[in-house]
């Protein structure tokens, strides 16, 4: 189990060796760590060896090239994900390429997995539609698998998964009572150093207007977790889907303010994900968005860019299951964001 978490001191060295690499505005600041504004991800694939494997060298690729934020799920490919991290994490940390400090480690629970349901521990009351459960002993357990799984003693963003799958099947005042009991059990889990944040890991809860009766309420979100933790709550981090294609996190405004902005006045970080919508953006973008991304080379390039110069975002996060697409996605790392002006005209192309 490697000891340790993400710290100021050590995402800043990281990001210290690659300063002569790396365009300006490549590094952010997330709660006090510097991260890299491109991000991998874990999420499709087959559960084999040789996927197994291929995510590990892409990890290890990944970390090498200056990226330190991994994002993963108990549940990608039946936890598999989670245990191809843990093997490229050894090895580079093995090699003294890297330190645990160095590196933004996330992962996620809510869904029932294969084989990692526990027993005697769910009520049916506690499972919405036979697939979700966010009851504290439940999620006590996915922890403790993660941990074991990723071989960590800290995870440093722990997400409930698509919490706003509950929505559909409770009312709101049920619905946050089961957040608060969660939060309740994430803040101590920080408090026990096994968890640095917690957040909410989400498809559709941001992207949808407020009055929709599936969107989640981040000011609620953030007002319950400052009851249970008080000004020093850990709930600090949220993920949504931003992209070319869906680009409501950013468009969508309730009273003048949209969800990045929300979250930038709560001392929330933003993670977008689905920056490429698995592959479908990175190629046969229109001409008109092509000639408004200078630097780029690829279609998967300027898709990366139009989510990591999105105004109020941390992080762009892209699945990554082989050297190549490191190689490929990576090489933007020398390109600046865009400027408010070029993004401007990207987004009304």
């Amino acid at each position: 189990m490697l000891a340790g978490f993400a710290t100021s001191d050590g995402t800043a060295r990281f990001a210290a060796r690659f300063a002569r690499e790396q365009a300006a505005g490549f590094y952010r600041d997330a709660q006090g760590f510097l991260v890299s504004s491109i991000g991998i991800g874990t999420y499709l694939g087959e559960m084999d060896e040789a996927t197994d494997q291929g995510y590990a060298d892409a990890i290890a690729s990944a970390l090498g090239a200056g990226v330190n934020v991994i994002d993963t799920s108990l549940n990608y490919r039946n936890q598999h994900s989670e245990r191809s991290i843990a093997r490229a994490l050894r090895a580079c940390t093995d090699a003294a390429s890297i330190q645990r400090d160095e590196v933004v480690l996330c992962t996620k629970a809510g869904y029932l997995v294969a084989d990692a349901v526990p027993n005697g521990v769910l009520s049916a009351q506690d499972v919405v539609q036979g697939m979700h459960s966010m009851a504290p002993a439940f999620l006590a357990d996915q922890l403790g698998r993660s941990l074991q799984n990723l071989a960590v003693q800290t995870i440093d963003v722990f997400y409930l998964h698509n919490p706003e799958t509950q929505l559909g099947s409770l009312n709101q005042d049920e619905f946050y009572a089961r957040i608060r009991r969660a939060f309740e059990f994430l803040e101590q889990a920080a408090g026990r150093s096994e968890i640095r944040y917690y957040g909410t890991a989400t498809w559709e809860g941001y992207r949808r207007p407020q009055r929709s009766g599936g969107a989640l309420s981040l000011n609620r979100l953030a007002a319950i977790a400052h009851e249970v933790g008080g000004t020093s709550h850990h709930f600090r981090f949220i993920q949504l889907p931003l992209n070319l294609a869906m680009p409501e996190a950013f468009a969508n405004r309730d009273g003048g303010e949209n969800v990045l902005d929300a979250a930038q006045r709560l001392g929330v970080t933003v993670i977008a994900s689905a920056s490429l919508l698995q592959a479908r953006l990175a190629r046969n973008l229109p001409s008109e968005i092509r000639d408004r991304v200078p630097g780029a080379s690829t279609d998967a390039q300027r898709a990366i860019q139009f989510t990591r110069s999105t105004p109020g975002v941390a992080v762009a996060l892209i699945g990554m299951s082989s050297v190549a697409h490191v190689r490929e996605n990576l090489a933007l790392a020398s390109v600046p964001p865009l400027n408010q002006q070029q993004y401007a005209s990207l987004y009304g192309a």
